[in-house]
């Protein structure tokens, strides 16, 4: 059927009701519809599914679309016999059917009343089925999700890399639709070789979508992350649809719980569940019996809910690719949608767990990839500029109207050219070959192994920026690639070289003024606690009030500040206004003696504060716990006083040695004291021990984390830390 007999927008008020196409969906059905094998990369809610819908509709033959999950085939089906009055118009193809509605599914599309079949990759590996599209009329193949064809991609499936053999089995002349919403120019080369596509027409859509919000926090203690969500849901999206993504099957189980006994109707979703209950979840999502979803990362591809008012990342995604992904299915439907992720470098290491048994190509591009998730986190710069800079979009923050935190709330920048000039030299110091970590290491003069056996301690720029710390040269690294003066060679994991750019502009260097990257080491700081137009929001007066007599208060006593209360216990504060002692004990780590022991003043401050300024009070400060939760708490305490071993204790609450330790800190944290001494006399040295005492005693925060870059010099492990740190709480803060 030519393309010149056709009226596309009576086609497409015909099938769709709509009057007018939006972007390129028009040129991309006319490509589709001409024959020519074509390449869209669009963003989630931009229109995908109508480019090849249409076509199959209006071309003779049936189109067969590969889909890489069941339950989004069974989505996309409904959704299109619900525009038409035969069901016959769009039927699935995988291993849910029996052999009874295989056949009726291939007699349909024998008699010509299927034009649309979705086919899982697997299901065309089968010789039967080969056969039998070889003696179809096939329109097209559309390969929807193409981006699983990249090793590179962010949902990499092998099975989807013989899709072009498995089209060649079929017939010659083909034409192919590939469509994705993330890919970056590294992966779209990638789609296009391996679906062998010829004289392929690329229609590549703005990745903007400038109706979501994007927002980044410190993720501090299990129950304040929590307690922060779910005043989040209360607070912005009571009664609308979410998605909350997490890392573990079993943190999707224990949030929705919480969520639930806290009036959210959320429900789990992973791989674990059976089919069944997956899809069941899924639908009830679909039709608003489920409000939010907790999920890992199996939750999601396609789903075709455009009502989806935010998206939570519990823990940070492994890529940007995903992190793109995930979010874009909020706000489809053109309204607001708000993007929350909660970041500890934590996650990161647990992420990097998991890449140590993988092969060394796998390791360094999962490394790469963790690293610009990284960098994303803790720019200080527009977020939608750096993502679509990832992507390969040229975008200025002037257009991002503070739909992002940091453009929202910006820091004030500081004049970089020096630096970058430096940092530029130092990469071609190193003959271009490294990757960023590494230079940043030569930078800030790191005398480690590599740095020593290629003589890197020799050169001249060897730590020229020692003062200046990581986190500054981090900032600079990311700065200088948005301002495309340094590239990252994607394909040779991340090596960074100058680009005729920067190599001019160390020759005339000019002024670029830049925000520093946000510290998230110790999870505390200057973020805002509840987010933009939250109903409870950190109140920074009182906030900074309260660090004041922190001080004094700490002086009086000889201690630390931090040891009195901590910054999360004072943000609490300063966001439910506690005038008693009794709402003071309702605060996160405030026990019942630490409160008698500090809290007077405290709450003498807040309540002549709320006075002074006619302060309305939240009623409401507890989150509540479910039980399992609490009983898990109780029978870590009962096991360490009756001195069983940590790591038995760990097997009886299902948890992992380090995990408990975790959950063991969060303990002492709430003002609980553990005594640990029996399991410490055989498991840590007097020595480290007395080591990291001194350091707590002297230290201006209590994070693990920030202890454990402080003392790795000293070989010191993350367990000793925990260990030491259990007991510290225990018997000098509580």
């Amino acid at each position: 059927m030519e393309v010149k007999e056709l009226n596309l927008e009576k086609a497409l008020k015909k099938h769709f009701g709509f009057d007018k196409f939006k972007g390129d969906q028009k040129s991309i059905i006319e490509s589709v519809i001409a024959g020519k094998d074509t390449f869209v990369i669009m963003p989630t809610g931009g229109g995908k599914s109508l480019c090849y819908q249409l076509p199959a509709l209006l071309l003779p033959g049936t189109a067969l679309i590969i889909s890489p999950l069941i339950a989004l085939m069974k989505n996309q089906v409904d959704s299109i016999r619900g525009y038409s009055q035969s069901d016959d118009l769009a039927a699935f193809l995988n291993s849910s059917l029996n052999k009874t509605q295989m056949r009726e599914v291939k007699e349909a599309i024998t008699a010509g009343t299927t034009k649309m079949l979705f086919v899982a990759p697997e299901t065309l590996t089968k010789d039967e089925n080969i056969e039998f599209f070889k003696q179809a009329d096939i329109s097209f193949v559309a390969v929807d999700e193409a981006h699983c064809i990249s090793e590179w991609g962010h949902d990499f499936r092998p099975e989807y890399r013989r899709i072009r053999t498995m089209i060649s089995a079929i017939g010659t002349n083909i034409p192919i639709v590939a469509l994705t919403a993330t890919a970056t120019p590294k992966v779209q080369t990638d789609i296009v070789k391996n679906l062998n596509m010829i004289e392929v027409n690329t229609f590549v859509s703005s990745f903007n979508r400038d109706n979501l919000y994007y927002e980044i926090r410190p993720k501090h203690t299990i129950d304040q992350t929590i307690k922060e969500v779910v005043q989040f849901i209360k607070n912005n999206a009571s009664g609308k649809s979410g998605i909350i993504y997490v890392q573990a099957r079993k943190t999707t189980e224990d949030i929705a719980k919480i969520l639930n006994v806290n009036g959210i109707n959320a429900a789990p979703y992973h791989a674990g569940l059976d089919p069944k209950t997956r899809t069941k979840v899924q639908d009830d999502f679909l039709m608003e019996e489920v409000h939010v979803i907790v999920a890992t990362i199996a939750f999601g591809m396609g789903i075709d809910k455009p009502d989806v008012r935010f998206v939570i990342h519990y823990d940070i995604p492994k890529s940007i690719e995903n992190y793109y992904q995930e979010t874009g299915r909020g706000g489809r439907d053109g309204l607001d949608g708000k993007c929350l992720a909660f970041y500890s470098y934590k996650d990161i290491q647990k992420l990097e767990k998991f890449l140590r048994d993988k092969p060394v190509s796998e390791r360094e591009l999962g490394a790469q990839l963790m690293d610009e998730i990284i960098a994303y986190v803790e720019t200080s710069t527009c977020r939608r500029e750096f993502l679509l800079h990832y992507f390969g979009e040229s975008y200025t923050a002037d257009k991002c109207n503070d739909m992002c935190d940091n453009c929202r709330h910006p820091k004030e920048k500081i004049e970089a050219s020096e630096d970058m000039v430096s940092c530029i030299e130092a990469i071609l110091q190193l003959n271009e070959n490294y990757t960023s970590k590494l230079v940043i290491d030569f930078i800030t003069g790191k005398t480690s192994k590599e740095m020593k056996d290629f003589r890197f301690t020799k050169l001249s720029l060897f730590g020229v920026g020692k003062e200046q710390g990581e986190l500054y040269w981090h900032s600079i690294l990311r700065q200088s690639i948005l301002n495309d003066l340094v590239l990252k060679e994607i394909e040779q994991y991340g090596v960074l070289k100058i680009s005729e750019k920067g190599k001019q502009f160390i020759e005339k260097p000019y002024s670029i003024k830049i925000p520093l990257n946000r510290d998230f080491s110790d999870a505390e700081g200057d973020d805002i606690l509840m987010g933009e137009g939250a109903g409870a929001v950190l109140d920074e007066t009182l906030m900074n009030m309260l660090l004041e007599l922190r001080k004094k208060e700490a002086k009086k006593h000889s201690l630390q500040p931090w040891i009195l209360f901590q910054e999360p216990a004072l943000q609490e504060m300063a966001t439910f206004y506690p005038i008693t002692m009794e709402d003071l004990q309702a605060i996160s780590g405030i026990s019942h003696g630490k409160a008698l022991k500090f809290g007077k003043p405290f709450v003498a401050l807040i309540k002549q504060y709320v006075e002074d300024n006619e302060i309305e009070r939240p009623e409401d400060i507890v989150i509540k716990q479910v039980a399992n939760r609490s009983k898990d708490k109780v029978t870590i305490i009962q096991g360490i006083d009756r001195k069983q071993s940590l790591k038995d204790i760990a097997k009886s609450v299902d948890l992992t040695y380090e995990d408990l330790l975790e959950e063991m800190n969060q303990i002492v944290d709430s003002g609980t004291k553990l005594d640990i001494n029996y399991f410490l006399e055989d498991n840590l040295d007097e020595d480290i021990m007395e080591e990291i005492f001194d350091y707590f005693h002297e230290a201006s925060t209590d994070s693990s984390q920030t202890a454990f870059k402080e003392l790795k010099g000293e070989d010191i492990t993350m367990e000793e830390i925990y260990l030491a740190r259990i007991k510290f709480i225990s018997e000098v803060v509580n």
